[in-house]
């Protein structure tokens, strides 16, 4: 959330689309009402803010947006008690918080879940994104690319199952399950030294978010623990863990720091690592040996088949690293800058990472003072530098240099005014910069 228009909520929920209006303001008047409910339900109690406050239905096909309350610019209109407009083209369509026409709004994509709860856990892990600015502990979206790896990857997945375990369990059980969780995670950490940092800030942003939309769901306190085990489960067999795997990690160890850890809350602070946190509170240390340790009791779950399935994914993870090298550093390529109004919304559960220059993203939208930046196949490749700092976007290079809107292998480009193509570092490379 701090460079940009994220897609929040990797949902893959059951979500129905409604004949007539793109999105029925019926069904959105009744949704605001649920978000309202569950705020003064809190009453500011979880952070020291109230959740309610600007929220956008936008639905992607027409641009049509349903709103709770009036804009500061007089884009939209009073209809049935909600407002209602189109967004302009240049905004992103996506699960996130943004200022637009003079207001900062929580902004949902439409339809929104069936089921009640996954509905509210949904409104409300956004509402707490729009809040987020106001807390000691805003996160971050760092690379985390040490989790697209085998080792990362397999070790993590122990982590979850470990942790699901803990969830659901009691007594000697449950603390021999979490000082599991707490033991593979302590390997992982070990084995890449950005991980502890980088996984951190990825959890106080969207896993303390999704913890949120969890505990104000409206479920009962006593079936929150199997939903999360549940969410741990179900993302325990994600292809991608770069940008996604706070959203069953946090709430997780969020609700076990509620049982284990009251009154934690208020110590979040930029630093602050969740599951130490929970390591304090339970009074764990990781052993000296380690490794030796973690190797054993991977064992109970079943480590021997994590590893084996990491070993074949990273056999077709080369082939695919190969592929994204050819397409996005060996060939032609257009090169974008990031400018001072860049945004961009994407599928957290399609990004990889290319070694030595960023992050692949399998289809995005980005929106800068250059224009609107469409890939819809094949993917958009972030350049970051060593510290992990978005530095630029890299597509296939045009198939007309010359035509407009541009074009290419999986993406279109509308280039606005005064801004042109001009040569690339290669013959057939070419970059976006403003016309002289």
């Amino acid at each position: 959330m701090t460079i940009g228009s994220f897609a929040l909520v990797p949902w893959l929920l059951s979500a129905v689309a409604f004949q007539g209006d793109p999105i029925p303001i019926e069904r959105a008047a009744r949704a605001f009402g649920e978000i309202e409910a569950a705020s003064a339900a809190d009453g500011g109690k979880l952070w020291g803010h109230e959740l309610l406050g600007p929220v956008l239905f936008a639905e992607r096909a027409s641009r049509a947006v349903v709103a709770n309350q009036p804009d500061e610019e007089s884009k939209l209109t009073e209809k049935d008690g909600v407002f209602v407009g189109v967004l302009p083209p240049e905004v992103g369509i996506a699960n996130t918080s943004l200022q637009w026409a003079g207001v900062r709004w929580t902004m949902v994509v439409w339809p929104l879940p069936e089921s009640r709860y996954e509905r509210a856990w949904l409104l409300l892990h956004e509402c707490f994104h729009r809040i987020q600015p106001l807390l000691p502990h805003a996160g971050s979206d760092p690379p985390n690319a040490h989790l697209d790896g085998e080792a990362g990857r397999a070790w993590l997945r122990l982590e979850m199952r470990a942790l699901a375990e803990a969830l659901v369990r009691r007594s000697e059980l449950r603390e021999r399950s979490l000082e599991d969780a707490l033991l593979f995670r302590a390997q992982r950490r070990a084995l890449f030294p950005t991980a502890a940092t980088e996984e951190a800030a990825l959890e106080r942003n969207e896993g303390l978010a999704n913890y949120t939309g969890l505990v104000l769901s409206g479920l009962p306190e006593w079936v929150l623990a199997d939903r999360a085990a549940a969410k741990l489960e179900r993302d325990e067999l994600s292809d991608s863990f770069v940008r996604s795997f706070a959203y069953a990690t946090g709430p997780g160890y969020g609700v076990l720091l509620d049982e284990l850890a009251p009154g934690w809350r208020p110590k979040v602070d930029a630093r602050s690592d969740l599951a130490q946190m929970l390591a304090t509170a339970v009074s764990w240390k990781a052993p000296e040996a380690l490794a030796a340790e973690a190797e054993r009791r991977a064992a109970r779950y079943d480590g021997a088949g994590v590893f084996a399935d990491e070993r074949e994914r990273a056999a077709h993870r080369a082939e695919l690293a190969a592929a994204q090298r050819a397409r996005f550093v060996d060939g032609a390529v257009l090169a974008l800058p990031i400018g001072s109004r860049f945004s961009y919304t994407f599928n957290p559960n399609d990004v990889s990472t290319l070694e030595g220059f960023g992050s692949v993203y399998g289809t995005a939208k980005v929106t800068d003072e250059w224009g609107i930046l469409e890939v819809t196949s094949g993917g958009l490749l972030l350049l970051r530098d060593s510290r992990g700092m978005l530095t630029g976007l890299r597509v296939p290079a045009p198939a007309d240099p010359d035509a407009r809107p541009l074009s290419g292998d999986g993406w279109t480009l509308a280039l606005a005014d005064g801004w042109t193509l001009g040569a690339g570092e290669r013959a057939a490379d070419r970059v976006v910069q403003r016309a002289k």
